[in-house]
């Protein structure tokens, strides 16, 4: 193949989401943090899905005009921070072929070329061994041996050349990869978007797995997500062992509109998708229905009414904030976080979720908390996505839940926005971040060594402690947090960590750092049976 034209670049472009969609599990299993939530490859996959979703349909003959929406979908659909690099890629991508019909060799080069210049200005501080790395190393040597004969097949053959020779070398660019004995996960999830683009150039094409997947993208559908599913499981623990991050995940790339609560055994479930038997039987495996609502909306029966857009006049100030759990969402609203976006180290929301949150608002002024470093790139990309020009958007880099509710508690409603957005991302310097989770797997990071299951001490990035025993692991995280300045400390509870427990908790602390002022509360959140603010 000499050239591309709208049709054959998309093919390659959905080619390229399906086959990552195929090997996400590989990619989630490359994060390094041995914690439950590796999702490098999941939002990877969540993004490119979205760029797929925008481009199925389209008849474009044009390469730019498919390029262009296909960057438009992962713009949207951008999720963590390797989603958003991700995007970035192809955001660039796109710009390097403006106003072109057909790309043949040395065009496709330089949109990549492109692709590399925006990914890297789009990140503040770029960490070489990553995904940008391995872009900008094969995109250059494809561009170190381009010729205005070659087929683009070879051009791909080129680029996954050394892009698998560059992720070899990840390790010993990031001495954490070398550490934890693994290549970087979100350039391997780049090489497996590559690799499906290389077989759409040779004149086949990659199906979603259905090992992997109930939906495929590249299915020729009449309409969008044209069921609307709503359902109550009661959890059955002689069934599959229930993981809430994995059911809403899986969930998420089968459908759109997700929303999934879940209550002790109880998990309600709204979503709009293509194959609603498919979610159903994948439901049906973790318990019994206690009641369920299918909506065919291609045969023209009405949803049920949405949320209302945001009527009457703007306020001055709205502050926007992600949670991962009740007990945190009801902490937020009484600091004065008017919007919660669901979501957190579990569950990244995509930059379209803080575009909605933003609209919700309704504000001229909005202050945004990611209160996650893997979700501060989206809510950032967002803020270039509000078309409302009476909507100024500041995003406070607070990287975890302590760290956003004293920020958020630094809000003055009598300043202005400058000065309240500067207060805000001071105060998150005088907070020390710990949480306790447990391992997934065996490794050793920075000397400690890790055991599966067991739980372990995070200090702000750093394990510190492993154990047996999630209490004994937090009183340890709490003495190595704990200093002759810290006044304060916060307790936030997870899902696991039932009230007399907590009780036990809150007086053991209590006891030991009486000298201090202790707030201990319910956050419910999945994951992490802690999370630790010191101050």
């Amino acid at each position: 193949m000499k050239t591309l034209n709208g049709q054959s670049l998309k093919q390659l472009l959905i080619s390229g989401s399906n086959n990552l969609y195929n090997h996400y599990p590989e990619v989630d299993a490359l994060n390094v943090f041995p914690v439950p939530d590796g999702d490098t490859g999941m939002n990877m996959n969540l993004t490119l899905t979205s760029g797929s979703k925008e481009i199925s349909n389209r008849s474009d003959e044009s390469a730019y005009e498919i390029a262009k929406a296909f960057s438009r979908g992962l713009l949207m659909g951008a999720r963590g921070n390797s989603g958003v690099i991700t995007s970035q890629i192809f955001r660039g991508f796109s710009k390097g072929l403006d106003g072109l019909e057909e790309v043949d060799a040395q065009a496709f080069s330089n949109a990549f070329q492109k692709g590399v210049e925006v990914a890297y200005k789009a990140v503040v501080n770029p960490v070489e061994g990553t995904i940008l790395t391995v872009i900008r190393e094969s995109s250059q040597y494809l561009h170190d041996n381009v010729k205005d004969n070659l087929t683009i097949e070879k051009c791909l053959d080129l680029m996954l050349k050394e892009a698998r020779e560059s992720l070899k070398r990840t390790p010993e660019l990031l001495p954490v990869l070398k550490e934890a004995g693994v290549i970087d996960s979100g350039g391997a999830g780049l090489i497996r978007i590559l690799e499906g683009m290389r077989i759409a150039a040779g004149g086949d094409f990659v199906e979603r797995s259905q090992a992997t997947a109930t939906e495929s993208v590249a299915a020729d559908n009449d309409d969008d997500e044209s069921y609307l599913l709503e359902f109550k499981l009661k959890l059955n623990p002689e069934k599959k062992q229930f993981n809430e991050v994995r059911f809403a995940n899986v969930l998420g790339t089968n459908g759109t509109d997700l929303v999934v609560n879940v209550n002790d055994d109880i998990v309600k479930v709204h979503i709009r998708a293509i194959n609603p038997g498919d979610i159903i039987n994948y439901a049906q495996r973790y318990g019994e229905f206690l009641n369920f609502k299918l909506v065919n909306v291609r045969a023209g029966e009405s949803l049920p009414e949405e949320e209302e857009e945001p009527v009457g006049e703007k306020v001055d100030y709205a502050m926007v904030g992600v949670s991962a759990g009740q007990g945190i969402e009801s902490f937020f609203k009484e600091i004065g976080i008017s919007v919660v976006v669901k979501g957190g180290q579990t569950m990244n929301p995509s930059s379209e979720d803080f575009v909605s949150a933003i609209k919700k608002a309704n504000a001229h002024n909005v202050f945004i908390f990611p209160n996650n470093s893997n979700i501060v790139m989206a809510a950032s990309q967002a803020c270039d996505m509000v078309e409302d020009a009476d909507t100024n958007v500041y995003v406070i880099p607070s990287k975890t839940i302590p760290q956003g509710i004293s920020a958020a508690i630094m809000f003055n409603p009598e300043a202005d926005p400058e000065e309240n957005f500067r207060c805000m991302k001071a105060a998150l310097k005088n907070v020390k971040s710990g949480e306790v989770t447990f391992a997934i797997r065996d490794t050793e990071f920075n000397g400690v060594k890790v055991k599966k299951d067991d739980f372990i001490g995070i200090f702000e990035k750093d394990i510190v402690v492993d154990n047996p025993d999630k209490i004994e692991v937090l009183m340890t995280l709490l003495e190595k947090m704990i200093d002759d300045d810290t006044s304060i400390i916060t307790i936030l509870v997870g899902q696991d960590i039932d009230e007399e427990m907590m009780n036990n908790v809150a007086n053991m602390v209590a006891e030991k750092y009486s000298d201090l002022d202790l707030d201990i509360r319910q956050g419910n959140q999945p994951v992490y049976s802690f999370l630790i603010g010191v101050e």
